[in-house]
């Protein structure tokens, strides 16, 4: 579906139109053409790689979707895919955003995601001495404005984290913490599969070598690289955080059985003195001295309570009880 089509002019907008009209603007000196695609057809992409003259497997890309966030160079065009991450109901849901740059056009067409570019269109039309660098200017808003959205979701998950590592001594918490640091783990997963390659990326921007379409915005994809790295550092300390609380949290399962473990050994040994007592004197021998004694059992009774008091005590002191 076409959200907008504009033509631009030393850093102006200069007219809506409708796509029949691109190959006119395209002509015109100084003028470059901003496509907006969101959910394209077949037919959309189509027409698009007629009027821009897209490389057939940037297209096939686009097409397919499913792409790992890359930058790949055409001749003097540039193809850039970046992963869009929107949580519902606790997860993600991964959009994509495909961007076809030249020298006087720029195509982004974004699938699966709800996340407009309505303020980056509005913010480079605000700043028209920027936006007069050319589609490369425009390259690097959308970027930016992709890794910016990354921040917010970064910042939940490290308070998430934070909710966790409060609860890790919480008695009888360690299972459900368990559970959530690895649902936690897996949602950085995601977060660093749209954030690594896109950071390498990027510094092939930023680099002296970098494409043409891009030379006059080469300060800027450096500011995109810094954010990036920035972001993946935190996300290192993140996941290093978190397997240091899951052993943390499986430690505690150990002692929460280990404590287990000696109630169940104290009253086992309380018992077994009891019953060694009790089987001693159920011996029915004519020689045993006790069985005609007449306080025989009210002194059985007291001398297995005082006995099973004692063990009670002296496990209560050392702590099994």
């Amino acid at each position: 579906m076409l959200i907008n089509c504009v033509a631009y002019e030393n850093g102006s907008r200069l007219a809506d139109m409708a796509v029949e009209e691109i190959s006119d603007y395209l002509a015109k000196p100084d003028c470059f053409v901003w496509v907006a695609l969101r959910d394209a057809t077949a037919q959309e992409l189509d027409q698009m790689q007629e009027e821009f003259a897209l490389h057939e497997l940037a297209v096939e890309d686009a097409r397919h979707g499913h792409q790992r966030p890359k930058i790949e160079e055409y001749g003097d065009s540039v193809f850039a895919v970046m992963h869009l991450l929107e949580e519902d109901n606790g997860e993600f849901n991964i959009g994509e955003v495909n961007v076809f740059v030249g020298q006087n056009y720029v195509l982004s067409v974004r699938n699966h995601s709800q996340q407009g570019f309505l303020g980056v269109r509005e913010r480079c039309e605000r700043e028209p001495h920027l936006l007069s660098h050319g589609s490369g200017f425009v390259l690097y808003a959308l970027m930016d404005a992709v890794v910016d959205r990354y921040f917010p979701i970064m910042d939940r998950l490290e308070s998430e984290l934070e909710e966790i590592e409060e609860q890790i001594f919480a008695k009888g918490a360690a299972r459900s913490n368990i559970e959530r640091l690895y649902d936690l783990k897996r949602k950085i997963t995601f977060l660093k599969h749209a954030v690594a390659p896109m950071m390498e990326a990027t510094g092939k921007l930023s680099g002296g070598r970098g494409p043409a379409v891009c030379a006059n915005s080469r300060d800027y994809f450096r500011d995109v690289y810094d954010h990036l790295a920035r972001i993946n550092a935190s996300l290192d300390n993140i996941r290093d955080t978190i397997g240091t609380a899951i052993q943390v949290n499986l430690s505690m399962v150990t002692i929460e059985e280990s404590e287990v473990n000696k109630k169940l050994a104290a009253w086992a040994g309380i018992f077994a003195v009891a019953t060694a007592f009790a089987g001693i004197w159920g011996m029915n021998f004519k020689a045993m001295p006790e069985l005609q004694w007449e306080f025989g059992y009210p002194m059985a009774l007291v001398l297995i309570s005082a006995a099973c008091v004692a063990l009670y005590a002296n496990f209560k002191r050392v702590g099994w009880l």
